[in-house]
């Protein structure tokens, strides 16, 4: 069965870097979803850079085919440069209806959405007030990434989110589970909750010219999350969307802080 498409243009990019095929698989997928696609994403990997912009050093983007630029900066950078450059001086104004920001190498779930590069641009976007979406793929084995089950559902999860709309204030956050295709269970709307990150490690050792070097390695475990959390649903096979924001007030400890202050 084949849809019409929902949008006249739509800007792709993510965190790791123009050549990764997550992105190459996105690209085949937005083909199905709009008229124009165009593609602004770094030119090399920026995971962990969350929503950074880079205002101290410039920028440069190199074309690499229609519609196509590779970005010496961060995820958020190419979401800024595509709004506010390359996108506005080509087409005289008319921007993207949807920014697409994946398909991650990798899930990107609780505390882990604060720093990820995936969801970052697609936080940018949200900024600049375009509805975005980042989208990630989970795995068990980083050698061996079930793209197939992004690329066969990603389509109608991103046709059914856009459907049902959501807050200008809020970006969407989809994960595709590691199972077997046969196994993976409709589209679960969910909450963040904590996700896998427990913390970093610091790994260090000497280079070939006996030099110190630090090397930052994230640890990560299963934190048992509820059933209606984007982790929690992910386990159990679902494809997950959640709504995230900037706001991130902690309002029980807003309400002690200010009870505390006031009895000062």
């Amino acid at each position: 069965m084949t849809h019409a498409r929902l949008f006249q243009r739509i800007l792709l990019t993510n965190d790791d870097g123009i050549d990764a095929p997550g992105l190459a698989l996105l690209e085949s997928i937005a083909s199905t979803l709009a008229e124009d696609v165009w593609v602004v994403a770094p030119a090399e990997d920026q995971s962990g850079t969350s929503h950074s912009l880079s205002l101290h050093a410039p920028l440069r983007a190199h074309p690499k085919g229609p519609q196509r630029f590779a970005v010496s900066g961060t995820p958020g950078d190419c979401v800024a440069l595509a709004i506010a450059h390359i996108m506005d001086g080509q087409l005289d104004g008319q921007l993207p209806e949807l920014i697409l920001s994946g398909i991650n190498r990798g899930a990107n779930l609780g505390t882990e959405t604060v720093f990820s590069g995936t969801v970052g641009a697609a936080m940018t976007g949200m900024l600049l007030g375009i509805p975005s979406i980042a989208l990630s793929q989970a795995f068990r084995d980083r050698n061996d990434v079930p793209w197939d089950i992004a690329r066969e559902h990603a389509p109608d999860a991103i046709r059914r989110v856009v459907e049902a709309g959501w807050a200008k204030d809020a970006c969407i956050n989809i994960n595709f589970p590691a199972v077997a295709p046969g196994d993976v269970k409709p589209l679960k709307a969910t909450r963040q909750g904590a996700g896998l990150l427990q913390g970093v490690d610091v790994v260090s050792g000497r280079d070939p010219r006996e030099m110190a070097y630090h090397w930052l390695k994230l640890k990560r475990a299963w934190n048992n999350d509820a059933d209606d959390t984007e982790s929690g649903a992910l386990e159990a096979g679902h494809v997950t969307a959640t709504p995230l924001k900037f706001e991130r007030t902690h309002e029980q400890a807003l309400d002690q802080l200010r009870a505390l202050l006031e009895r000062a």
